[in-house]
């Protein structure tokens, strides 16, 4: 993933559309990234500078991130030096991994000073630092161990620039010389432009081989036409590129066209190095945001589904075993009718069984007991299990809406897009007394978001993203004579097609139908059972956990889940 010098250097040339715009607003989303919204006449974008090791770049960007509600230091810092800031340059040293950004800002007293923004991409050591107009660091994303860093990076020390490799900048020194110093080495070309020429990714090296043996063997001239057509499209307009696997999943990109894979990828072009960036790490950082912060409720939902499965087993065991209380009621009345023939002490007595047409049958005693004490043991043992039977019913049907009710939450969480919906989730599994709630004063709950869309006779249809949407959307935003529908016996959304009781045709019906299947447990199956009826036969039975409802004269649709979603 070849965000080197050479890519930066476009970005960069790019980047300085956005001189003379202000600082409207700074956010930290995380710890590793930082965006900037930035307004003049006629231009408005927001800048994303992140520094986590492996995805480490800077672009605009059209993914809005979600923000903590409590900004971390860094940010706050970054708000009081640079809030309104005139953005007046954005520069690189040389070929170097680093992008500096040049702020005019005023400070406390109202004086213009300025601000220097340098974002550091240097493999495992990113970071991002804020000078002042003297280059003395105000504060750095990650600050140095005094005893053992190279460089001092914390507040009040002189910034100073990462030791410089050995290698030529290709721009300053020219194609020429590049090849030239190849062609000194005794190596293999492609590693010796690797270490001759700042700026070179190991693809770019690649394809400069690879390019220069395309008209017959690698020769010197050869070698340097290609190191020309490279370093032209960085400094040009060129065709950003994003190498796609054949199962759409982005595997590279370049700020050029790349040769060297042939047809092995799909290639697709784009106008700018933002819109490349942001395709290429859009998709798979949301998802990875979601999965870091779901992680905690996906492991203690996946624990209380596993004891409330281990618990419902053993109760099902006991509530098995209390099948047989008649038999002891009937061994109690037969001891009871026949104690004339017990002596005691005797370890069992062998009767006729008057209620199985006399047949005899075999009691065990307890010796140590009297003959009418043994016969009260086996009434005592029937009442017993009669008492056991009822009490387990009772708990097996509540581990069962249990078992139900942890499988829908964590159908909600996997389908989970942002982490406000994350949050909703978890404030759920809060009051519902399986989280700790942190004893803050609950703040007034924001309205909830519905998945919505339109049929095709444009009715609007509603889909809930988890349980307490789902409650929302049946029992207090429903009509009674809208269509309600849902997966049957499997966890998943409510679906409203809000019809206010008018016909609704069949395509309407097979749509939310799909709907309902999409955004369930059962999303990637075929031929999905869908109940629907009208929310007027839809009911919240008193203390029933959220989004479990029942429902009556309901009918069923087969229906096939569209994986990309309606339209």
């Amino acid at each position: 993933m070849p965000f080197d010098g050479c890519f930066l250097r476009k970005t960069v040339r790019e980047l300085r559309g956005a001189t003379d715009s202000h600082v409207e607003k700074i956010y930290q989303p995380s710890k590793d990234e930082l965006v900037l919204l930035l307004r003049k006449k006629g231009f408005s974008a927001r800048l994303l500078i992140h520094m986590k090791p492996g995805s480490a770049r800077l672009h605009f960007t059209e993914s809005k991130v979600e923000n903590p509600q409590t900004p971390p230091m860094f940010c706050m810092l970054l708000r009081k030096h640079l809030s309104a800031a005139k953005l007046t340059d954005i520069t690189q040293p040389g070929t170097e991994r680093i992008a500096v950004l040049h702020f005019l800002a005023t400070n406390e007293m109202g004086d213009s000073v300025g601000r220097q923004l340098i974002c550091e991409f240097l493999g495992n050591k990113t970071n991002l630092i804020l000078t002042d107009e003297n280059g003395r660091i105000l504060d750095a994303l990650r600050r140095s161990d005094p005893e053992s860093a190279e460089r001092l990076l914390l507040p009040g020390a002189v910034y100073s620039y990462p030791t410089k490799q050995d290698k030529l900048d290709p721009f300053a020194a020219g194609a020429n010389a590049i090849a030239a110093a190849v062609w000194e080495k005794d190596d293999d070309p492609e590693r010796a432009l690797l270490h001759t020429a700042d700026g070179f990714s190991p693809l770019l090296c690649r394809e400069a081989v690879f390019r220069a043996g395309q008209t017959g063997a690698v020769d010197q001239a050869s070698f340097t036409k290609a190191l020309e057509e490279l370093l032209r499209d960085a400094q040009e307009e060129g065709c950003p590129t994003l190498l796609v696997k054949k199962d759409g999943t982005p595997a590279d990109f370049s700020y050029t066209d790349i040769l060297q894979y042939g047809n092995f990828y799909q290639k697709k072009t784009v106008s700018t190095c933002s819109e490349l960036l942001d395709a290429f790490y859009g998709e798979r950082e949301k998802a990875e945001r979601i999965r870091h912060a779901a992680g905690d409720m996906i492991r203690l939902t996946t624990q209380l589904l596993a004891r409330a499965e281990k618990r419902l087993a053993l109760r099902l065991q006991e509530l098995s075993a209390c099948k047989d209380k008649e038999t002891l009621r009937v061994c109690g009345e037969l001891l009871k009718a026949n104690l004339y023939l017990i002596q005691s002490g005797m370890p069992s007595v062998t009767v006729e069984n008057f209620y199985d047409e006399m047949r005899p049958v075999t009691i065990r005693l307890d010796p140590a007991l009297s003959p009418a004490k043994n016969a009260a043991r086996y009434f005592k043992e029937y009442k017993k299990s009669c008492t056991a039977e009822q009490t387990l019913a009772a708990l097996t049907e509540k581990d069962k809406t249990e078992l139900v009710y942890l499988e829908s939450v964590l159908d909600a969480i996997h389908r989970s897009e942002t982490v406000a919906e994350l949050a909703e989730i978890r404030e759920e599994l809060a009051l519902s007394g399986y989280l700790r709630q942190n004893g803050q004063k609950r703040k007034k709950e924001p309205t909830p978001v519905f998945r919505e869309y339109r049929s095709a006779e444009g009715y609007q249809i509603l889909v809930g993203k988890n349980n307490r949407q789902n409650d929302m959307l049946t029992t207090a935003l429903a009509a009674k004579s809208d269509l309600w529908f849902h997966v049957k016996n499997i966890p998943g959304s409510h679906v409203i097609v809000r019809c206010a009781g008018q016909p609704v045709s069949d395509e309407t019906l097979q749509f939310a139908a799909r709907l309902a299947a999409q955004n369930s447990k059962a999303a990637n199956s075929s031929n999905v059972p869908v109940d629907y009826t009208s929310v007027k036969f839809v009911k919240k039975p008193a203390g029933a956990k959220p989004g479990m409802v029942i429902y009556t004269t309901n009918q069923t649709l087969y229906v096939t889940p569209e994986k990309e979603g309606p339209v």
